[in-house]
């Protein structure tokens, strides 16, 4: 019915008599008129439950006064219309799974007038001007009641620059795939890498970012970044005894992720730096612990190398399987404490190993 140019509901209702059962509907395009009575018009459209209303000029209000015409409605896109105001529906919608007003010049303070439909499950609040939102009745770090079921979010090319932001979304209890893309969100060191894995980090329960899977190699290593990142400022703020309220405004998942992997430790925190900056050569030497008649080796790597090609590096060396060699490391500064050295695809500047540290290897 797309192609077909309607100027009220009731056209459309005449057209769907004749097809039973219609669960889908495609007006994009059209100027509809709002009935002046819709119950007359319920029957047309009672098993309605996708339905594309996008550049039809309407606003939310109207979108209200003909919503008790579709009570099994699940996905609702209102693309490109006059939306500016969103109110809270009452008694209507309430079958929601799915909505869509992207494209629309919202009001972002109305925004939270929806955060009560029971069954939305995905919200695409991507061109709409955004630039903050906030869940006043959680406090950080704990979760809110709004949008419950809420489990994806597409927040892209809006004017969020604020990581405030981020920390209030992390208050969804229920959200699980997020996008962003064409926001102004910069880490410190201003490389988008970094504002991923702030980004991971912050928002505990994301499985797919902008479309891209988190393996659980990614969040940990995102989650391990982000505590070093700002692990002296946590120090600063009263570390493990109790940080200060500023502090867990900033970074409301810090003391979560301190009793997930333990505190940071100080040492390693005062010589950690981002991965942005420049490669460094770095003399490590490589010890064999449980091969003590196997010399040390002496080798000059760059900081950005992979774990993967140290490990190649020592296959070559050693004639060892990869698969097989375990890593761990120690440094000058923290004598007697080996730290492992446990995901592939990070580099030697993930671990903050410096120049001078001793890689410890073993095999099975």
């Amino acid at each position: 019915m797309c192609g077909t140019l309607l100027s009220c509901w009731e056209d459309v209702a005449a057209i769907t008599q004749q097809l039973e059962h219609l669960e889908g509907l495609h007006l994009s395009n059209n100027r509809l008129r709002v009935p002046s009575e819709v119950s007359p018009l319920c029957r047309s459209f009672c098993s309605l439950r996708t339905l594309a209303l996008n550049n039809c000029d309407l606003t939310w209000t109207q979108i209200l006064e003909c919503a008790p015409m579709w009570p099994q409605l699940e996905v609702l896109s209102l693309e490109e219309n006059n939306i500016t105001e969103l109110r809270r529906p009452e008694g209507v919608l309430q079958s929601l799974k799915n909505l869509n007003v992207s494209s629309n010049p919202l009001e972002q303070n109305t925004v939270l007038s929806i955060a009560a439909l029971p069954r939305l499950e995905e919200l695409n609040l991507s061109k709409t001007g955004l630039s903050d939102i906030r869940f006043d009745d959680a406090a950080p770090g704990s979760q809110t009641d709004m949008f419950a079921a809420l489990k994806t979010l597409r927040l892209d090319y809006n004017k969020i620059t604020e990581w405030c932001v981020v920390n209030e979304l992390g208050k969804l209890r229920s959200l699980v795939i997020f996008t962003c893309r064409g926001n102004r969100l910069l880490s410190s060191d201003g490389n988008p890498r970094t504002a991923n894995q702030m980004l991971i980090a912050k928002l505990g329960k994301l499985e797919l970012l902008n479309n891209g899977q988190i393996a659980p190699d990614d969040r940990k290593g995102a989650e391990c970044d982000y505590m070093k990142m700002f692990g002296l400022e946590w120090l600063e703020a009263g570390g493990g005894s109790e940080p200060s309220r500023e502090f867990i405004i900033k970074h409301p998942r810090y003391p979560s992720l301190v009793q997930k992997y333990g505190a940071p430790d100080e040492g390693l925190l005062k010589k950690w730096v981002p991965l942005a900056l420049k490669n460094q050569l770095l003399k490590i030497t490589f010890v064999f612990p449980d091969h003590p008649d196997r010399k040390p080796i002496e080798k000059k790597l760059p900081d950005s190398m992979k774990v993967q090609k140290v490990k190649g590096l020592l296959n070559r060396l050693l004639k060892v399987p990869p698969s097989d060699l375990k890593l761990t490391y120690t440094t000058l500064k923290k004598m007697g404490i080996e730290y492992e050295i446990d995901i592939d695809l990070k580099t030697l500047s993930h671990y903050a190993i410096e120049d001078g540290d001793q890689v410890q290897v073993r095999w099975s």
